[in-house]
C-alpha cells in the first residue's frame, strides 16, 4: 500500500519554492584555481595589479626620437640630426629621452649625414606605460563568467590562477531500473557546462535508510538527488530527505516535473528531481539554476533572445508550463509543452517558462528564451 503522507497534499507555486531555497542564500567563498580550469567559472575579485606595459614601448619598428626635435621637418626641408637615433622594434622599451617612434621611410641618410623627413607628435608610434592595464585595476570583470579571452590576457600578465567562485554540487541517483543512469549523465553534463565544481554522483539503493546515508553534504554547496520523488512503492528519497533535514515542499506547480521537492539539510539547499529526464530537464533550469546563478554570484537575470513566436503555445492556469523551442530563421518554434521526449530535447535551441498566471502566449508575440546552445 502506497503511503498516503508521501502524497504532495497540494502543488507549490514555483516562485513560492524558489523563494524557499533562496532565502538566506550567499555566494560562495571564491577560490584561486589554475587558468586552465578557470574557463566558464565565474570571476570573483582578483588582486589590484601592476600596470601592463610597465613602461612605455614601441608600438612598431622604427626609429624612437623625441618629437619636439622634429618640429618643421618635412621632405621639403630635411631636417638634420647630429647623430643616429635608436632603432627600436615592437615591444622594446623607449629610450630615455625619447617619446614617439617614426616609420623607417622618414629617416634619411647619405654617407654621414643623417636627416629627418617629417615631423612627429609625442606618443606617435608608441604604447604607453599601463595604458592596457592600469595601475590597481582588473584584468578580468568580476560576476562574469571567464572566456577564453580573458584567459590570454591573464597569460600575457603573467597570472597563473584566478580566482572564481565553484560551486561544489552532490548528486545522489537513485534509477528505478539498476543501470539506468542516462538522466544522472544528462544532469551530470549540464552541470559541468554551468561552471560547477567536482559532481559526485552516489547510486544508491530506493530504500531510505540508503538514501538518507547517501545525502551527505560535507563539502558541498547544492545536494541534487535523482528520482525517488514520486509516489510509487519505492519512491523513498523525499523520506529520506525528512530523516536528514527539512521537506520545505514536495511537489512543485510546474510541468513537467511536478512531483520534484525542495528542502534543505542544515543550510544547504537540497533540489529533488524526478527520475524521467525531461522531467529533470525541467527541474534543472527552473529550479536548480536560479540556485546556482545565487551560488555563483552570477546577477539572477540571465541573457534572453527575443524573438516572435511562430505560432502560439497553450498553457494551463496555474502551473508554470517548460517550452522548448528551436529557433527557424527571425522566430521561435514551439517543439513542445508539457511531457518532453528525448528527440526533442536534442533539437531544442532555447527554452522558456510560462508563468503560473498565464494562459500562453499568442502567434507572433514576442517572447524572451534562454539559450539551451552556444
Amino acid at each position: 500500500m502506497i503511503s498516503l503522507q508521501r502524497l504532495p497534499a497540494s502543488l507549490t507555486p514555483l516562485d513560492v519554492a524558489l523563494a524557499a531555497l533562496l532565502g538566506g542564500l550567499e555566494p560562495v567563498a571564491p577560490v584561486a584555481v589554475p587558468l586552465a580550469q578557470s574557463l566558464g567559472c565565474v570571476a570573483a575579485e582578483m588582486p589590484p595589479l601592476a600596470a601592463y606595459p610597465a613602461q612605455d614601448i614601441a608600438a612598431g619598428d622604427g626609429w624612437a626620437l623625441c618629437a619636439s626635435d622634429l618640429v618643421g621637418a618635412s621632405s621639403y626641408a630635411p631636417l638634420p640630426l647630429a647623430a643616429l637615433p635608436v632603432w627600436v622594434e615592437a615591444g622594446d622599451r623607449m629610450p630615455a629621452g625619447c617619446d614617439c617612434v617614426i616609420d623607417a621611410d622618414l629617416m634619411e641618410q647619405i654617407g654621414p649625414l643623417v636627416q629627418v623627413l617629417a615631423e612627429a607628435i609625442p606618443g606617435q608610434g608608441v604604447r604607453r606605460g599601463g595604458s592596457d592595464i592600469g595601475e590597481g585595476q582588473s584584468v578580468v570583470v568580476a560576476g562574469r563568467r571567464v572566456r577564453r579571452i580573458d584567459l590570454s590576457m591573464a597569460h600575457a600578465l603573467g597570472l597563473a590562477t584566478l580566482n572564481v567562485r565553484v560551486p561544489r554540487l552532490r548528486l545522489v541517483d537513485s534509477p528505478a531500473r539498476l543501470g539506468d543512469t542516462h538522466t544522472a549523465r544528462l544532469i551530470a553534463e549540464l552541470a559541468g557546462a554551468a561552471g560547477t565544481g567536482f559532481v559526485e554522483v552516489s547510486a544508491r539503493g530506493r530504500d531510505a535508510a540508503s538514501l538518507a546515508d547517501a545525502m551527505d553534504v560535507n563539502a558541498c554547496d547544492l545536494l541534487m538527488t535523482i528520482g525517488g520523488s514520486g509516489v510509487g512503492r519505492t519512491d523513498a528519497t523525499i523520506e529520506a530527505l525528512a530523516r536528514r533535514g527539512e521537506v520545505i515542499a514536495h511537489g512543485i506547480a510546474m510541468q513537467p516535473g511536478r512531483t520534484a521537492a525542495v528542502g534543505r539539510i542544515g543550510p544547504v539547499p537540497v533540489i529533488a528531481l524526478p527520475g524521467a529526464p525531461d522531467q529533470a530537464l525541467a527541474a534543472w533550469l527552473m529550479l536548480v539554476l536560479p540556485v546556482m546563478r545565487r551560488l555563483a554570484g552570477l546577477a539572477p537575470q540571465r541573457h534572453a533572445v527575443t524573438l516572435p513566436l511562430a505560432r502560439k503555445i497553450a498553457s494551463d492556469v496555474g502551473m508554470t508550463d517548460l517550452v522548448l523551442l528551436e529557433r527557424t530563421g527571425d522566430q521561435w518554434s514551439p517543439l513542445a509543452t508539457g511531457e518532453v521526449s528525448l528527440r526533442t530535447i536534442a533539437r531544442a535551441d532555447a527554452w522558456l517558462a510560462v508563468p503560473a498566471a498565464a494562459e500562453g502566449f499568442a502567434a507572433g508575440a514576442s517572447v524572451d528564451a534562454y539559450m539551451l546552445r552556444d
